[in-house]
């Protein structure tokens, strides 16, 4: 985009509409202007969190759920379901597998048709696939996670990536219902992947944007909420359509909801109107902000990038603004950034170890499997509601190392319980608990504190790096857990205390303001002592 494009047109092609309150009737009103960043303006003018972010926010993140429908559907689709002895045929009815036993002589109670597993026998020998199906969506995922990241920071925005990802869900999770063989439903649930993977993080950055300093880092931890009701609502879906064909649509059909209702009431991000050099959508974001918050934003007073409002550029050059474009490299180039993405992808990716390696082993619990995977959403939640509150007074730094070291003590304490009776069972069933409790905290914290590590210019490329290596922390758990015994409790351990000891290296970003670009990032930071701080 060329220098000073997006305003000049604007000026020139829309000048009603920019005349009040944004741009008076020439430049020479506009530079008397009063300069003030997105954080400023939020909290002086238009309100951290009134009704405008609240309502935006909730809308925003319904997406959340849609996520946790899309990538829990397979814990009922690809389910192993129950069998029993064919009528008139010789069968042990008390063995613990079928892989023993002639073929005719059994059956599947449910029919075929109830699962993948059951109509494209994946069992003996076969089963393996099932957990390649599994770490091919994860890997897919991955790399959804960094494409859409980039996109969404660039040319696309945050709600043109969220919109094409919510439909792309739509699309494939139908497509999948249609799968004739076991490759053809392992390409339709990769390609799942690939969008489900930037659902979520489109959705958190629109969501968390819009609200000010104060409110940031609760809004962000509320986000995942909206995830477990997702997989909440999936054990009720599934309880309903019980062969896995009908599940795939029907879990397709919130989506479709969701970007016929909910995405038009959705706005894009101020914040990301303002680095692109948007600035009269900014304002006019802002402007309608103020006025459902029932305040009022002055005339005289006009959103700028925080390197313009720290740097007192003059006046004369805020006319022209120049779209600003950040990627990875941009990221990789300056040291500071580097050193945080390199921590933020190594923790979440432990974090991730920890976080889906203790929900495979509970399904291991014999209990009634929808009752199973609704308990476990429900669990996560007050984890959710604990670190929220306490977020802004502890801050993200100690409450990051304090969340990962209680998830790791615990697992290293279900490592330890080795015995087989009912008592040692116990333990190891609350140790797993206490642990997914923890790393359930921290998960969601980690989005609010990535976050905050970045500028705008290049936060969702750099979100997105870390949730790949989420995504690959969920592709290794699953091999973790088969090791069996008290392995997986301890490998759990290593990794949660490990990422304690990381985060340590991080600096505290409570009420630090969310830079806009790498220049004003550069030199807040530079006038701190240490990034230990």
């Amino acid at each position: 985009m060329s220098k000073s494009s997006s305003v000049d047109q604007n000026l020139l092609g829309d000048r009603n509409d920019l005349r009040a309150p944004l741009i008076p009737s020439a430049g020479a009103g506009y530079l008397k202007q009063k300069k003030v960043t997105m954080d400023q303006m939020l909290e002086k003018y238009c309100g951290d969190f009134g009704w405008w972010q609240f309502s935006h926010f909730v809308l925003t993140s319904f997406a959340w759920a849609l996520e946790g429908i899309h990538t829990m559907v397979m814990i009922f689709a690809d389910r192993e379901p129950a069998w029993r002895c064919s009528p008139n045929r010789l069968c042990d009815s008390t063995a613990k597998s079928v892989c023993g036993l002639e073929p005719g002589s059994w059956e599947w109670t449910g029919g075929a048709a109830s699962s993948t597993v059951s109509e494209f026998g994946l069992i003996c020998g076969q089963k393996y696939k099932v957990g390649l199906v599994q770490s091919l969506f994860f890997a897919a995922c991955m790399i959804g996670a960094g494409v859409f990241g980039h996109l969404s920071d660039s040319k696309l925005g945050r709600k043109g990536s969220l919109t094409i990802v919510c439909i792309m869900n739509a699309i494939f999770g139908c497509l999948t219902a249609t799968s004739s063989d076991y490759w053809t439903y392992t390409l339709f649930r990769f390609l799942s992947g690939f969008s489900t993977g930037g659902t979520g993080l489109c959705a958190f950055v629109l969501a968390t944007e819009p609200v000010g300093q104060s409110w940031r880092g609760v809004a962000g931890m509320s986000t995942f909420y909206f995830f477990s009701i997702g997989i909440a609502a999936l054990s009720a879906i599934a309880y309903f359509f019980q062969t896995w064909r009908s599940l795939y649509i029907a879990s397709s059909i919130p989506s479709v909801i969701f970007v016929i209702l909910l995405l038009p009431f959705i706005h894009e991000s101020p914040r990301w109107c303002l680095v692109r050099g948007k600035i009269d959508e900014a304002m006019k974001i802002m402007n309608r902000i103020a006025r459902s918050n029932g305040k009022h934003l002055p005339d005289d007073v006009v959103v700028a990038l925080d390197s313009e409002v720290n740097d007192d550029v003059p006046d004369s050059q805020s006319v022209s603004k120049e779209a600003l474009n950040g990627s990875l490299l941009d990221v990789l180039r300056l040291p500071l950034t580097r050193f945080r993405l390199f921590l933020a992808v190594l923790i979440n990716f432990l974090c991730s170890v920890v976080y889906y390696g203790l929900s495979l082993n509970a399904v291991n619990l014999g209990t009634n499997l929808y009752l199973n995977v609704a308990l476990n959403a429900v669990a996560e939640m007050p984890a959710y509601f604990l670190t929220a509150l306490v977020l802004d007074k502890l801050g993200r730094k100690p409450l990051a190392i304090g969340t990962m070291w209680f998830s790791g003590i615990f697992c290293l304490a279900g490592s330890l319980a080795k015995g087989d009776d009912r008592t040692w069972k116990l333990v190891r069933m609350v140790c797993g608990v206490l642990g997914i409790f923890g790393m359930a905290g921290t998960y969601n914290l980690l989005f609010v504190y990535s976050m905050e590590l970045f500028p705008t210019v290049v936060r969702n490329a750099a979100l997105g790096c870390a949730t790949q290596a989420s995504q690959m922390g969920a592709i290794l758990a699953p091999f973790v857990v088969v090791l069996g015994g008290g392995i997986p409790f301890a490998v759990f351990a290593f990794c949660g205390i490990a990422g304690g000891l990381l985060v340590i290296y991080l600096p505290e970003t409570l009420n630090r303001p969310l830079y806009d670009t790498m220049a004003g990032m550069e030199e807040a930071e530079a006038k701190k002592p240490s990034i230990l701080s």
